[in-house]
């Protein structure tokens, strides 16, 4: 672990190669799994005020579970998520060319029919924070799922913190990440 002003970061974050290589897994992570995202109280009302400019990407049994459930459900952990259909899918997700599954929170933002772009643990996947009293703990969730991904990232050298840089921006600040990325400069050195 590194510490990164009130983080401590996974040495994964640094050492791992990862760049999303969609046309390999065609979107499982929003596919499989036993719980929806993680979401925050705000990102609730996010996705509620979205629903309208969404609504037609969704399937039929999402917009069912959504008008019975709402937007999120708390799982067994006792975290909010959003919610799923059938056990697995994401509510939000939808599908496009070739089978891939894709947001259609991301697909409307991207489209310019919504301001929200996704959760964002959605966001920063594989990437999963955990707050605790004193520290933020940023890990790097590994999944079999994910190995696609891991082979695109090192064939094209991208370290998971480089692929993740906007979202980890975005949560954390330009000053953390730079101090992330000087900090992952010099740590990476003793494997040249």
């Amino acid at each position: 672990m590194l510490q990164i002003q009130n983080t401590l970061v996974s040495l994964d974050l640094i050492e791992r190669f990862f760049c999303c290589d969609l046309d390999a897994c065609l979107g499982q992570c929003c596919i499989d799994g036993d719980a929806g995202a993680p979401v925050t109280e705000a990102e609730c009302r996010q996705i509620e005020a979205s629903l309208p400019a969404i609504e037609t990407d969704l399937l039929p049994g999402a917009r069912q579970a959504i008008a019975e459930q709402g937007v999120a459900y708390t799982d067994e952990e006792g975290d909010l998520v959003t919610t799923i259909v059938n056990g697995a899918n994401c509510a939000f997700s939808c599908y496009g060319k070739n089978g891939k599954c894709i947001c259609a929170l991301e697909k409307a933002c991207r489209e310019g029919r919504s301001s929200f772009l996704k959760p964002a643990s959605c966001h920063l996947y594989p990437v999963r924070i955990k707050e605790y009293p004193t520290f933020i703990a940023v890990n790097l969730h590994r999944w079999k799922i994910c190995k696609p991904a891991e082979v695109l990232g090192r064939r094209l050298g991208l370290r998971a913190y480089q692929f993740l840089r906007e979202p980890l921006i975005a949560r954390f600040g330009q000053e953390w990440y730079d101090e992330l990325e000087l900090t992952a400069t010099e740590y990476l050195k003793q494997y040249k």
